[in-house]
């Protein structure tokens, strides 16, 4: 017999995570400075 658990998450919510960051946090000023890209190439294999 199947039941339904009520501790089960039934609801989801998109969200965009440049939202949930605060415009002056300070790593988005070192992001927007730096750029990480070589870090790609370094740890691909």
């Amino acid at each position: 017999m199947l039941r339904s658990n009520p501790n089960v998450q039934n609801s989801y919510k998109f969200v965009c995570l440049e939202e949930l960051v605060p415009q002056n946090h300070l790593l988005l000023k070192i992001h927007k400075h730096i750029d990480f890209s070589f870090i790609l190439e370094k740890v691909k294999p």
